[in-house]
This record gives C-alpha cells, sequence and structure tokens, in this order.
C-alpha cells in the first residue's frame, strides 16, 4: 500500500502549506487547477501532498489519502459489493490518472490509479 496523494483541505492553504515548508525543507508549487487549485508539494518517494480550500460553502476542512492501486475500477467494484458509500465514482483527471472517494467509518478514502502510458 501506498499513498499517492494527500489532500488537505484547509481554511488557511497559505499558512499549512508555509508549516510544511518550515518543518520539512519542502516547496509547494503554484496551485493546480485540475487537483481544485492545491497547492502540492511532491515528496522523494514520489508521494503529493496537496493543499486547498474548499471548494463549495459547506466543505469543511478534511485530511483525505488517495491510495495507489492499479485497477481503480475493480477496487470500486469490489468496495461496493461490501456496501461501502461511493461518495465519488472513478473520474479521469486528463495527464494525472483516475481518482475514486469513499466513505467509510466516517473518514474519507481515496484510490488512484496512475495514467498508463
Amino acid at each position: 500500500m501506498k499513498v499517492h496523494y494527500l489532500e488537505i483541505v484547509s481554511f488557511d492553504v497559505d499558512a499549512v502549506c508555509k508549516a510544511y515548508e518550515l518543518a520539512h525543507s519542502v516547496h509547494f508549487n503554484e496551485p493546480d487547477e485540475l487537483l481544485g487549485g492545491a497547492k502540492t508539494c511532491t515528496l522523494p518517494d514520489g508521494s503529493i501532498v496537496g493543499v486547498r480550500g474548499p471548494l463549495r460553502d459547506d466543505e469543511e476542512p478534511i485530511v483525505r489519502p488517495y491510495w495507489l492501486v492499479d485497477n481503480i475500477d475493480h477496487a470500486v467494484a469490489m468496495l461496493e459489493a461490501e456496501g461501502v458509500q461511493i461518495a465519488l465514482p472513478p473520474m479521469e483527471l486528463p495527464g494525472k490518472g483516475k481518482f475514486a472517494i469513499y466513505i467509510l467509518g466516517s473518514n474519507h478514502h481515496g484510490l488512484w490509479q496512475l495514467s498508463k502510458g
């Protein structure tokens, strides 16, 4: 198991990014519109941390890991078969792969499949 993308939704994006930059000697890039305007930082193992503001008035701050999977459609189907609530079915992000969100145990979880090529 590997976290590919760690999404942090915050009311104060700049403060969160600054704290990570100071504590971990990393640098966050300019906002990526494909990731909801998240400022991103790629870690040495290739995983990505993204910090963004809420996309809706009712979206609360959250930390959501997106676990890397080989076949997102199969993984989502297996979760659905177990009765897991799928909040967002697999969705393509051009050049980044596909992602999905599910809710289990009152926590949001994500899956990510990289683009083949």
